[in-house]
């Protein structure tokens, strides 16, 4: 009876040890293909790395490159400024000498017939 306790023991023992076996080979499968996976994934990780440099690189460029050329309009948006407030005074400066007179005005030119403007 020992004899067959013994040889039961050693079958049980040689199944439990194949299925560790088994089992053991899908972990390492397993723990294969996500080792892969990682791999893969540093290396998407890193492509997209280098484009976003290249993409902030770029957008630092064009960045610069809108400053500066705000800086060359500025002066224009300012003579333009100007101009518009020397119009709107001398618009001014017209009204109020309409209002003030309503005589016909005589501007001289180089004709030798003068030219009358009636101001409102």
């Amino acid at each position: 009876m020992l004899e067959w306790s013994a040889a039961i023991a050693a079958v049980a023992f040689t199944i439990l040890v194949a299925y560790l076996i088994l089992t053991l080979r899908r972990v390492m499968n397993t723990l294969d293909e996500t080792k892969k996976t990682l791999s893969d994934t540093r290396n998407a990780v890193n492509g997209i790395t280098e484009e976003a440099e290249e993409l902030i690189h770029t957008a630092n460029q064009i960045s610069v490159d809108v400053k500066g050329k705000m800086k060359a309009v500025d002066p224009l948006v300012e003579s333009a400024h100007d101009v518009g407030d020397m119009i709107q005074s001398v618009t001014s400066s017209v009204k109020r000498a309409a209002s003030q007179n309503h005589t016909p005005k005589t501007i001289h030119t180089q004709e030798s017939k003068p030219v009358q403007i009636k101001l409102k």
